[in-house]
């Protein structure tokens, strides 16, 4: 795996913190913040993870 460049986590008060990377081939990745070694990347796996999440009241903050 290409070395992922995180942005800074994105977070609410009370909610868990997500973060997204590119790494140098130009793939999305999306992970909890403090996970990032189980993150998903830019495909129809990681969409559907991140609606269940914002279902589940976790990613509120990015809506």
């Amino acid at each position: 795996m290409s070395d992922i460049n995180w942005e800074e986590p994105n977070c609410g008060e009370g909610n868990n913190c997500f973060r997204l990377g590119t790494d140098t081939e130009g793939h999305g990745y999306i992970a909890v913040a403090g996970a990032e070694e189980n993150c998903l990347t830019d495909s129809r796996e990681a969409l559907q993870q991140l609606i269940r999440d914002i279902k589940a009241g976790k990613a509120d903050h990015l809506l």
